[in-house]
């Protein structure tokens, strides 16, 4: 059953002033216009970490280093028909300037600005989890 559960990494790329990293999913794509957390799908053989490090580099051009990853928080929901855990993983250090590789804009914004933006409902309840660790 294990092997139907879609594994998901994202990333809440902190800067000093408090602000994370959102990007809008663009026309064409599954909940399109919607804002989220940078990341995507573990593939077969990756590690948690790796998958994400991988995806930021191909989302946003951005270098990121595993070591500095650490763990935020997580939420459960269902993605089309399949079961989805979502892993949210933190940063503070990034190498290059984010681009929208894989998305229409990417913002910077404080965690309460997040409640009114629109998200899938997987990234929702990481907004508490962000909040709770910066406070």
């Amino acid at each position: 059953m294990a092997e139907h559960i879609l594994a998901v990494v994202a990333a809440a790329l902190l800067d000093d002033d408090g602000k994370v990293l959102v990007q809008r999913r663009p026309q064409g794509t599954d909940l399109a216009g919607q804002w989220e957390f940078p990341g995507g799908k573990i593939e077969q053989g990756e590690t948690a970490e790796t998958a994400l490090v991988r995806e930021l580099k191909e989302e946003l051009g951005l270098d990121v280093e595993v070591g500095s990853l650490f763990p935020l928080g997580f939420a459960t929901g269902m993605a089309k028909d399949r079961p989805l855990i979502l892993l949210l993983f933190g940063t503070r250090r990034w190498n290059g300037v984010a681009i929208p590789l894989h998305a229409s804009e990417l913002r910077r914004v404080k965690v309460d600005e997040l409640k009114r933006m629109p998200m899938p409902a997987a990234d929702v309840p990481l907004i508490e989890q962000l909040r709770h660790y910066l406070s």
